[in-house]
């Protein structure tokens, strides 16, 4: 396949970023997770005193060393900068939009939907956000399993966790976000579809 140029690789990675950090903000605005290090980051709000862009960062930057071990330099940068992006747009995200009334189920789809959107736009321009996303890279690359089916798997570990600390109708809202989420890397994101090169 022929590759992205540069420019295109990078504004893919504001694009994806962007995405993403808007159905964080969904999710974040009525209380819902989802999987992975943006779930435990979420999370972990309710108990440390740091913003959710600091703790998605810092959960996030041992997964940048193994991104650029397994994957290059390329490869590794742009996931650090697409995670430092998201960071920063979903703490400013309250300066450019406030929502009033909106409804759980309806954040629970569309905060799916916009990740899963922004995470694949990322994957196909040489990025990821770090975390959970770097090592299902690491197990399609080598396994020839599925991104969407691992991630998915890993998802669920972290909700399932997450029964000890909020309710259960949260945790409902946000595993049917976090299927949704998956459902759109699993049909879009096929090892032997898509020929990906990560350095």
């Amino acid at each position: 396949m022929e590759k992205h140029s540069i420019k295109e690789d990078w504004i893919a990675i504001a694009t994806g970023t962007f995405l993403v950090a808007q159905g964080v903000f969904f999710l974040k605005s009525v209380g819902l997770l989802t999987g992975g290090t943006t779930g435990l980051a979420l999370l972990a709000t309710h108990f440390v005193p740091l913003s959710f862009g600091s703790l998605y960062f810092l959960i996030n930057s041992p997964f940048y060393l193994m991104a650029w071990r397994r994957f290059g330099g390329t490869f590794a940068l742009n996931s650090a900068v697409a995670g430092g992006l998201v960071s920063v747009l979903v703490d400013h995200s309250d300066l450019v939009i406030h929502v009033d009334m909106i409804n759980e189920i309806y954040c629970a789809v569309i905060g799916g939907l916009l990740m899963g959107l922004g995470m694949l736009i990322l994957f196909r321009h040489r990025a990821s956000l770090g975390g959970f996303n770097v090592l299902c890279l690491y197990l399609q690359d080598k396994f020839g399993l599925s991104v969407g089916k691992s991630q998915m798997v890993l998802d669920c570990a972290i909700l399932v966790a997450s029964f000890f600390f909020v309710s259960s109708l949260t945790i409902a809202l946000s595993v049917l976000g976090a299927v949704v989420l998956n459902i759109v890397l699993a049909m879009n994101h096929k090892p032997t579809r898509y020929t990906v090169t990560y350095s």
